[in-house]
């Protein structure tokens, strides 16, 4: 591939193809069926499937077979198979569903209005992940309109990623004579620690998310008669929550939310902190005097990345303060969700949570742990020297520096269900989730001029396979 032909095609491509619909796109609410369950009815997600796959129609790539795939009861499936040379099989996904709105958008911004400002795109859901589908049928045509030979593509955009992909595995056993053994895996959905370089995702953390309701009375009554009598719902949450959590140093007490971190993962991490610097916190908004519990950045990410953590997402029973009366609760729920490590099965650590919250129930409360649908990690598999020396040239001829390999916090739970199912696959994880990008809060954005070099890295990748 002629690499500096190519920049200025993607360039153009970018500007004038992508960037419209991209902008289109994100005015559709399309969020994931666990934010929306009555998606199919307000017709959003099926907007947002017509509007990429009139787009790809419309790049007049050579060999592609598009269809939309909808089993019953599941989102849809949008797959362009691409014919290429040989018979390796690159295999190419990203999502289209969308986290919910959330407040806090600043001025100007909003969710559903699209913003270019400072060659960013503001909006839900154009860096995770809508401008997966158009990276990848760009960088496919790319590599067709300058004649180099690539091998066969098959490009899977869900639109249930963000409540788990709880429809793909269905997609994945239906389409199994089609997929066959691919032996390159491409995933757009991930991070990168600037916008100066190529970053490879290395592992991805699992998750396991339920909600913890304590009970203590039927009904509310006053506080002033019941408090020193009845306990505080909160209080025994609170107490609950300590079982898992060192509410002082945030370390998840349950050993066997735990992993063993790889020598490798270590060395890699070090090495990233080493080019990321205070960068690995300093572009977090943080609030007053705030600061992490460490300012080394390779423990920082270590903690990230291998280390279990607990959040509080959600809350029922407490009314807004200014609804707030006298009154001691009947009920607290706390939604949490728990990220594990990269090796932590998740069904076991939802079997662990539900023991720990429920078992003895501090003065009698009633105790209830509701598991929500959870997700293993990802481990990356040993690189082979093509796709390292690949993934370098690729860095290099597109950015100018080297690639540099970092693990992630969050979870794509396709990439722990494609490295069972196709061990011997060679897995290429990364995104544009940067800093500041703020995938799943407000002020989310895509970083035009990363998503364009990203998709001449991609390209080039796949032509290197395609050999």
């Amino acid at each position: 591939m002629d690499v500096e032909r190519a920049k200025k095609s993607l360039a153009g491509k970018w500007r004038d193809s992508i960037l419209p619909v991209l902008t289109e796109y994100i005015t559709i609410p399309n969020q994931s069926p666990a934010f929306d369950a009555n998606w199919r009815e307000h017709g959003h997600m099926r907007r947002a499937v017509a509007l990429i796959t009139q787009w790809i129609r419309a790049q007049k790539v050579r060999g592609l077979a598009l269809e939309v795939i909808e089993l019953p009861g599941r989102t849809p499936l949008i797959v362009a198979e691409v014919a290429g040379s040989g018979a390796a099989t690159a295999l190419l996904y990203g999502h289209l569903d969308k986290q919910p709105p959330m407040h806090g958008w600043a001025a100007g911004l909003g969710p559903w209005t699209p913003v270019l400002r400072d060659g960013r795109l503001y909006g839900r859901g154009g860096a995770d992940d809508g401008y997966a589908a158009f990276a990848s049928i760009a960088a496919i045509a790319e590599l067709q309109r300058q004649e180099v030979p690539h091998p066969r593509c098959l490009v899977l955009i869900e639109a249930s990623e963000e409540s788990g992909s709880p429809d793909l595995p269905a997609y994945v056993e239906a389409l199994a004579p089609r997929l066959g053994n691919p032996e390159l895996v491409v995933c757009l959905d991930s991070g990168c620690g600037n916008y100066e370089q190529l970053w490879v995702t290395t592992s991805l953390r699992g998750l396991a998310a339920g909600t913890l309701t304590v009970s203590c009375l039927e009904e509310g009554v006053h506080s002033g008669a019941a408090t020193g009598i009845v306990p505080s719902t909160f209080r025994i949450a609170r107490q609950l929550l300590s079982r898992l959590e060192d509410e002082t140093s945030g370390r998840i007490r349950a050993a066997e939310l735990h992993a063993e971190v790889p020598v490798q993962r270590r060395r890699q991490a070090e090495a990233a902190a080493a080019v990321l610097g205070r960068g690995v916190y300093a572009s977090f908004p943080f609030a007053g005097a705030t600061r992490p519990w460490t300012d080394d950045p390779a423990a920082l990410l270590l903690r990230r990345t291998w280390e279990p953590g607990v959040e509080v997402i959600g809350a029922d029973g407490l009314p807004p303060t200014e609804r707030a009366g006298n009154v001691l609760r009947p009920t607290t729920s706390l939604k949490l969700s728990v990220r594990l490590p990269p090796t932590v099965d998740a069904a076991h650590a939802t079997a662990v949570l539900k023991r720990l919250f429920e078992a003895d129930p501090p003065q009698g409360a009633a105790v209830s742990f509701a598991a929500e649908t959870g997700a293993s990690g990802w481990s990356a598999p040993a690189e082979s020297p093509w796709l390292g020396a690949a993934l370098q040239q690729a860095s290099r001829d597109f950015f100018g520096r080297d690639a540099c390999y970092i693990g992630e916090g969050g979870t794509i739970p396709f990439m722990g269900m494609l490295g069972a199912r196709f061990p011997q696959a060679q897995f290429v994880i990364t995104g544009v989730l940067g800093p500041k990008s703020n995938a799943h809060g407000p002020n989310e954005f895509l970083d035009l001029a990363m998503a364009e070099r990203l998709t001449g890295c991609v390209a080039s990748v796949i032509a290197q396979k395609g050999k």
